[in-house]
């Protein structure tokens, strides 16, 4: 397949690829996407195919704006458009109560769907031309860490996919915040751009789902995307060095060995000279953490490392979704000292 470099400009051709059943890569502020019509079961199985997605992990749907919730979901408690008001567009997607137009495979057979409206202009241009919910993942193999640029879902999907849209590096960096508003109380299925705390402050007390801080069992079944398999890995083992920072910086510095590769925070790298190293930004800047993070850990497999040890923030706040992906990323691999 002869894949289309697309820059912003090229929104309108996008969004025709996407109406007739092509697969088209995307900036959204999270992670670029990979989108599909919604409601073709074809095209969506064509994300799949592409990505090597196991057919249990449920998509999302992107749609411009709240007034296109109630097409595809039923009933809609007041609490979705108070949330959308408060964060859309925006990194935040919720689990509501499908139509049956949504088909299963977007689902993976569940009775609810993912609904999110991103913060990015060229993202939003094209839903609002296309007037469809487009399904999307984010664009990269399934497994390997998520691509916040361009170049990155290039090294992953050319050849696989219609069109790669250039709309630059992605402002977040992790992927959304993801509720589910079908139980009481709401329940936070994965950790993203919208925090905890502000969810709290919108919804009350909000219950975070077990497969937030550990991995799920082979017979659960995933209410959300990145729920139950390894995710965000680069190809060198990851371990997470969970801590006071500048004890788990030297608890790092005393391990270092050939082949040892470093993720740390902008306060201690000078204590890995010559050392593969990657840096997640001040150890106190969450929002830095999150933008630099699924670049850290794909820059690891152009290097000659057999393992990475990393540091790692507080779950407070970003830190939450921060943790989430480098737990995740180690197989919930983790010493803590």
């Amino acid at each position: 397949m002869n894949t289309l470099r697309l820059t912003p400009q090229d929104a309108p051709l996008a969004a025709r690829l996407l109406a007739q059943g092509g697969l088209v890569a995307f900036p959204t502020e999270t992670v670029y996407g990979l989108g599909a019509n919604g409601l073709d079961p074809a095209a969506v199985a064509g994300i799949f195919a592409a990505k090597g997605r196991p057919q249990d992990n449920p998509l999302i749907l992107h749609v411009p704006g709240p007034d296109h919730l109630a097409r595809y979901c039923d009933p809609i408690p007041a609490a979705a458009y108070d949330l959308a008001r408060r964060f859309w567009p925006g990194p935040l997607t919720m689990i509501l109560p499908r139509r049956e137009v949504v088909p299963d495979v977007v689902t993976a057979g569940l009775d609810t769907v993912g609904m999110r409206c991103p913060d990015h202009p060229v993202a939003l241009a094209i839903l609002k031309l296309c007037q469809l919910p487009v399904a999307a993942p984010s664009a990269n193999t399934s497994g390997r860490p998520s691509p916040t640029t361009a170049q990155a879902v290039w090294e992953d999907m050319a050849g696989r996919i219609d069109a790669v849209v250039d709309g630059g590096p992605c402002r977040v960096g992790v992927e959304s915040t993801i509720v589910d508003l079908t139980v009481s109380p709401p329940r936070l299925l994965r950790p993203g751009g919208v925090t905890l705390e502000e969810l709290e402050a919108a919804l009350g007390p909000v219950a975070v789902d077990e497969a937030v801080t550990r991995l799920m069992s082979t017979g659960e079944k995933p209410r959300a995307p990145g729920m139950k398999y390894r995710h965000y890995a680069p190809k060198a083992p990851v371990t997470v060095v969970r801590g006071d920072p500048t004890a788990s910086a030297r608890y790092i510095a005393q391990r270092l060995g050939p082949g040892v590769g470093v993720i740390c925070f902008d306060d201690y790298v000078n204590l890995f000279p010559g050392c593969p190293l990657r840096s997640l930004g001040p150890q106190g800047d969450r929002a830095e953490q999150a933008r630099r993070l699924f670049e850290a850990l794909r820059w690891f497999d152009g290097q000659d490392v057999t393992a990475i040890l990393t540091q790692s923030p507080d779950s407070d706040g970003l830190g939450l979704a921060v943790t989430n992906r480098l737990n995740k990323a180690a197989g919930f691999h983790i010493i803590d000292l």
